[in-house]
């Protein structure tokens, strides 16, 4: 079985974990083609041997690299016959840690995998986006782009500009009938956060958890891109710990900006070295 004629689908970066693989698993289970782009070429193929025979197709990319964008989307569309129904612009890192402490090769690489790997994405599937019906483009932002985090400034600075992008979009690209819509997820429980945390015998979870900090399974994240795709929001906050932060910063954020502060110390590490929030 390979793409069906009118098939929908989705081309997912970020697709060999995460939150790019459990959403490839919630669309295809829905019929859709998936297709799957990431440099981790062997996460790639395990996420492939998850999904149905036949719904899916791999690409190896490196979202800073605007050449491997412009053929691995050309491979793409001549698979679909020049279809893509969904975007998911999701590929990103979330290391970080103090500015003062940061190297320039990290600065640059954030912002070239979170930002300009980004813009690069949808700019290379505009075409394949413009001629399919119902299209839409689906940014990965974060709840760190509602409100600065600390010790993950550049990060958070680079999901607000993602934030941005999604609703600047949804107004310039309407013409074309093409949708943009951002998921904002807080912290999700993948293998970013499941490691032993610096200076502690707990995971990054764990320590989380123990500040009071929601860790939601992977599993939310599919019904959620599925609702943001077929809604009629711009952003979609993910899970308890989102909604509550896009409320406080809109409605109360001097007491927010209090919160943020008392935790930090108590928090330490462990929010450098996860790629949600």
């Amino acid at each position: 079985m390979a793409y069906q004629n009118g098939q929908k689908s989705i081309f997912i970066t970020g697709g060999a974990s995460g939150l790019g693989r459990e959403v490839a698993r919630y669309f295809a289970d829905r019929g859709w083609f998936v297709g799957l782009a990431d440099i981790n070429d062997i996460g790639l193929s395990e996420t492939a041997a998850m999904l149905p025979d036949g719904m899916s197709s791999t690409h190896h990319l490196d979202v800073t690299n605007r050449g491997q964008w412009a053929s691995v989307v050309e491979e793409f569309g001549a698979l679909t016959g020049g279809q893509m129904t969904v975007l998911f612009n999701n590929a990103g890192i979330g290391t970080g840690g103090a500015i003062q402490e940061m190297t320039d090769e990290e600065v640059d690489l954030m912002i070239a995998i979170n930002l300009t790997g980004v813009i690069s994405g949808t700019r290379a599937c505009f075409d394949l986006l413009r001629d399919t019906p119902d299209s839409c483009v689906l940014y990965t932002a974060s709840a760190a782009g509602i409100y600065g985090v600390a010790d993950l400034s550049v990060y958070s600075a680079t999901k607000f500009a993602v934030r941005g992008l999604a609703e600047s979009h949804d107004i310039e690209f309407r013409k074309y009938g093409i949708k943009s819509r951002s998921l904002m997820p807080g912290f999700i429980d993948t293998n970013i956060i499941s490691g032993v945390a610096d200076g502690s015998n707990q995971s990054g979870k764990e320590m989380l958890e123990s500040s009071g900090i929601m860790v939601s399974p992977v599993s939310i994240i599919g019904p959620e891109a599925w609702n943001a795709v077929h809604g009629e929001k711009v952003h979609t906050p993910v899970n308890k710990m989102a909604k509550q932060l896009a409320f406080a910063a809109r409605w109360i954020p001097g007491r927010l900006r209090k919160q943020a502060v008392a935790r930090v110390d108590s928090l330490g590490g462990v929010l450098a070295g996860s790629d949600q929030i």
